[in-house]
């Protein structure tokens, strides 16, 4: 079926590439199988993708994002630790609904650690420099001219590697964003 929507499909979007610019309200927060006292930080994050066409229901979606992770928790003392990532994404994109407007996204992310705090405090020594976790996502972007449109979406991210070097408890980031994003069709 895969196969069919890239062969069977109109090609007019063939070879089409966009860039979106986006800027979006996160939420992340450390999961674990153990049981955490822990709560979601919020950030902005920002960044752009860059879309490239198969045809008119398929893309290639990659780019780059600055994004913030972490989590606030409590040890008799409140700790918020922010985890900054320069983060990029490889997402297959399917193009659907009638007119193609609707774009749901899934792939794999890679993570590059910038900088890492703890109440203000360097701990970039304890975490991994890299981070690798599942990406996806689902979007709605309205056309305003034939080059030009305004994307609407949702973004999330689930962590597969261990967020601290070393840790009796491994943790990984969880993270969404709702993002907004001008679409410019080169």
């Amino acid at each position: 079926m895969l196969i069919l929507s890239f062969i069977g499909q109109a090609q007019n979007e063939k070879g089409t590439f966009e860039l979106t610019p986006i800027i979006g309200f996160a939420s992340s927060n450390y999961t674990s199988s153990k049981k955490l006292s822990n709560d979601p930080i919020t950030s902005t994050d920002f960044g752009s993708y860059a879309d490239y066409y198969f045809n008119n229901r398929w893309s290639i979606r990659s780019g780059f994002l600055f994004q913030t992770m972490g989590s606030e928790y409590r040890d008799g003392i409140i700790y918020t630790e922010k985890l900054k990532y320069l983060t990029l994404p490889i997402n297959a994109n399917w193009h659907f609904g009638k007119t193609r407007n609707w774009n749901l996204n899934f792939g794999f992310s890679l993570g590059f650690l910038n900088s890492a705090t703890s109440n203000g405090h360097d701990i970039k020594k304890l975490v991994n420099n890299n981070q690798f976790g599942l990406s996806f996502g689902i979007g709605y972007k309205f056309k305003i001219t034939e080059k030009f449109g305004i994307l609407i979406d949702f973004q999330g991210m689930s962590g597969l590697s261990e967020v601290a070097k070393e840790s009796q408890i491994p943790l990984y980031n969880s993270h969404s964003a709702f993002n907004v994003g001008g679409v410019f069709k080169l």
